[in-house]
């Protein structure tokens, strides 16, 4: 029986095993990675141009892990969706570039564990994010808009 109102998205040896798999949520593309122990799910296009995120590499940033998005660079972390920069502080004597948050920018996924089954709570769009703007937008141009996948992304 799957837990009320969530959304399944596979099976949970299966995603530690390939690390990350994209779904689709009422037409919204998400991706759900597991990475060091801890699954977490997102809009799977960035919020700055609508970068494909699953094909990007995860980076410990200060401690945070964080996708990097293989279009511009930018970088989200998985835990909170929060966009960080490098930047510093003029008014140090010594400025080094830190990092900062940007603030939350990609829509974060709850993911449940249940019977080894992952599943994702529906999105609650009572809240807007950055990257809602690229979900619709691949969402309403399907596949056509985004271009088949070629054979090599259909395998992996």
């Amino acid at each position: 029986m799957e837990p009320h109102g969530l959304i399944f998205i596979g099976k949970e040896e299966d995603i530690k095993k390939s690390q990350r798999i994209t779904a689709k949520i009422d037409g919204r593309e998400i991706v759900v990675f597991y990475h060091e122990g801890k699954f977490h799910a997102l809009d799977s296009r960035c919020y700055h141009e609508g970068g494909p995120l699953c094909h990007g590499e995860i980076e410990d940033i200060d401690g945070q892990a964080c996708i990097v998005c293989p279009w511009h660079k930018f970088k989200i972390t998985l835990e909170t969706g929060e966009g960080l920069y490098e930047g510093i502080n003029p008014q140090e004597p010594s400025p080094t570039p830190k990092w900062q948050s940007k603030g939350v920018k990609q829509r974060i996924h709850k993911v449940t564990i249940h019977n080894g089954n992952v599943y994702v709570n529906p999105p609650d769009l009572s809240v807007s994010f950055d990257s809602d703007y690229f979900a619709e937008k691949y969402k309403i141009g399907g596949e056509s808009a985004i271009g088949k996948p070629s054979r090599l992304e259909a395998m992996e």
